[in-house]
């Protein structure tokens, strides 16, 4: 086994230089923070360092477990993380199949560069556009509204509205952006497949049933891997700029937490529990899903 690896490196040995500059960067950014994990652990104090603070086990993982935002966070961060799941992952696999069927070269195109865009405006400047969009006094649907002699109403205080504003803001900016890999699977099913179902006579709908969809399948069932891993790693910076006083009961989810009890109130040793806690629960359920995946539909990550 030594020798093969050692004949493979002295074959390869230009690619294995290549690839050494990323392995580098992976381990001391990826790996390495890695040994902080320990803080999780401790009642850390910066002044004595993590060899000099005292351990105290599991207290901070039982401290939070047992406060009142521990039902909170949870709670807001699987509705947000499902909520975004249920209605984000059919989406662009039905704008793939739509926008595989456009006959018109130039129509396809223009569709796909205006689905595309969204994708590129930064989150900041994303959430500056939903605030002053959702306005109630000079926001572009409250000028609408008083056209017709209406009120708009105060969204983004409404801690029942917050959900519905995240989720398909997020739909909006990443939609086209999300179905580029449906569609590269979609242009690499052999033709021959629609000639013969054309030859039977089937319809288009019909060919969207029992060629597109059952071919980009496993394609789909990898990326529903990958997002359901990372169910309680909903992103931070969107909810956060978006998170104010009336809706922070809707709002407030782990990473936002983990911001808090961190950055602004110091206590390390309970935010990096809280973030290890989150870690475990995410890599357990890709687990469970890449396993039932593969029992059930022969597709998974590993």
């Amino acid at each position: 086994m030594k020798e093969k690896i050692l004949k493979n490196f002295k074959k390869y040995y230009q690619l294995y230089l290549l690839l050494l500059p990323s392995a580098i960067l992976l381990f001391c950014f990826a790996y390495l923070p890695m040994v902080g994990i320990i803080i999780a652990f401790q009642n850390f104090s910066p002044a004595l360092g993590i060899l000099g603070s005292p351990f105290v086990g599991m207290k901070n993982f039982i401290q939070y477990f047992k406060s009142y935002q521990f039902t909170v966070t949870i709670k807001n961060t699987l509705l947000l993380s499902l909520y975004s799941i249920v209605v984000g992952f059919p989406l662009p696999i039905l704008l793939a199949l739509m926008c595989n069927q456009m006959k018109t070269k130039m129509f396809k195109k223009v569709f796909q560069v205006v689905t595309y865009l969204p994708h590129f405006i930064s989150t900041m400047v994303m959430c500056g556009l939903v605030l002053i969009f959702l306005s109630p006094s000079s926001g572009l649907f409250a000028n609408l509204f008083r056209l017709f002699g209406q009120e708009f109403p105060n969204v983004m205080s409404s801690a029942g509205a917050f959900k519905h504003v995240y989720v398909w803001s997020d739909i909006w900016q990443h939609l086209g952006w999300d179905s580029i890999i449906y569609l590269a699977a979609l242009a690499g099913i052999d033709p021959t497949y629609y000639e013969a179902a054309t030859v039977d006579g089937a319809s288009t709908l019909q060919k969207i049933r029992y060629i597109d969809i059952p071919m980009i399948m496993p394609t789909a069932m990898v990326l529903l891997i990958m997002r359901a891993g990372s169910i309680l790693g909903i992103g931070f910076e969107k909810v956060f700029l978006l998170q104010n006083v009336q809706n922070i009961m809707s709002s407030e989810i782990i990473s936002t937490y983990v911001y808090k009890m961190g950055m602004q109130s110091m206590q390390y040793s309970l935010s990096t529990a809280i973030g290890l806690f989150n870690t475990v629960v995410n890599v357990i359920v890709l687990l469970l899903v890449n396993f039932f995946a593969k029992k059930l539909t022969d597709s998974s990550l590993f």
